[in-house]
């Protein structure tokens, strides 16, 4: 395998089997140094396996790996030093207070006792959890030890950091909050590896995405690229006069100009929506509406949300069980 120094993860080929299942099919992944790389996929699709595999949780079956310069595999105690690691679900020590949860982690991780303790006090001040710093875990709500668990695995100040659907369950306020930290970590300069079904979090927070299915990447790029790769671009047109939408779109089929789809005209919604397949039928088409006197009071376009790029990679049908996922929700 032929590695890029700027590429702070690289896989190839993975593979893992739970008995008859193949959880990873051959997965593919490049995550760019200081990035942030959205992972989505339906239920099931293998995310979970793939970030435990990369955490060294678990040992693939075929394929290689190399995160921060490390061999999955081959070097899993020095790569475990370098990642921090975000399950679907929090897992905190109950017995120990949230302060102490934090300093524990931060010695195991060879950090002195002073910077343990700064880490520690910097981390709750973070996630807004200073004034619970001394109760224990066990006396925390549900979004409490979400917020702990997250300042868990940036105690460290990793170099890689893998979230697996890390606000899950938050509320606004603090999904916020935990966006703002990955981005003030990727500032810094840590890679992370986000897997979500929230599209706005992906929007937010990924440079670049990679969509799998049944254990395969079906579709990558940037958030733009899939966008225009799924849908396109389509124009909406809102006449001064909603009568002339019957007579806009009949110019556009007559001319040629309403694309693959067809233009349509919503009353209800006084405008007509029209898909863009190229820049010259975009100008084609504003220059036919002037040409033809129709009074216009708005144009614009627009790609198709994220959620609908989703839906229209994976579909609707039912993904292969990630027994990996289906053991943690246990």
């Amino acid at each position: 395998m032929t590695r890029s120094h700027t590429n702070a993860v690289e896989v190839r080929g993975l593979v893992k089997h739970f008995g008859e299942t193949k959880a990873l099919d051959g997965i593919d992944l490049d995550v760019r140094e200081g990035t942030v790389l959205g992972v989505l996929g339906p239920n099931g699709a293998g995310k979970t396996t793939l970030v435990r595999c990369l955490s060294t949780l678990l040992v693939p079956d075929a394929g290689t790996a190399f995160v921060a310069g490390y061999d999955v595999v081959k070097q899993p105690r020095q790569l475990r030093r370098t990642i921090g690691l975000t399950g679907q679900y929090a897992s905190v020590d109950e017995k120990l207070s949230g302060w102490e949860n934090l300093y524990m982690i931060g010695r195991l991780l060879d950090l002195s006792r002073a910077d343990a303790r700064r880490r520690a006090d910097a981390m709750l001040e973070r996630f807004s959890l200073t004034e619970a710093a001394k109760r224990p875990a066990m006396q925390y709500s549900g979004g409490m030890r979400r917020r702990l668990d997250l300042a868990a695995s940036m105690i460290g100040s990793p170099a890689v950091l893998y979230l697996d659907e890390p606000t899950t369950g938050l509320d606004p306020r603090t999904r916020n909050e935990v966006w703002d930290e990955v981005r003030r970590m990727v500032a810094e300069g840590a890679t992370v590896l986000l897997t979500t079904q929230y599209m706005e979090e992906a929007e937010q927070l990924a440079s670049e995405l990679t969509v799998i299915d049944r254990g395969r990447v079906i579709a990558k790029g940037g958030v733009a690229e899939l966008k225009a790769r799924v849908g396109g671009r389509t124009l909406k047109v809102r006449p001064a006069d909603p009568a002339e939408l019957p007579a806009m779109a009949a110019a556009l089929r007559e001319t040629g100009l309403d694309g693959v789809a067809g233009a349509t005209a919503v009353p209800d919604e006084e405008a007509l929506y029209v898909p863009i397949l190229s820049d010259e039928q975009l100008t084609a088409v504003v220059g036919l509406f002037g040409a033809r006197g129709f009074g216009i009071t708005d144009i614009g376009t627009h790609l198709p949300s994220l959620d609908e790029v989703f839906l229209a990679l994976t579909g609707e049908k039912t993904a292969v069980s990630d027994p990996v996922a289906q053991e943690v929700a246990a």
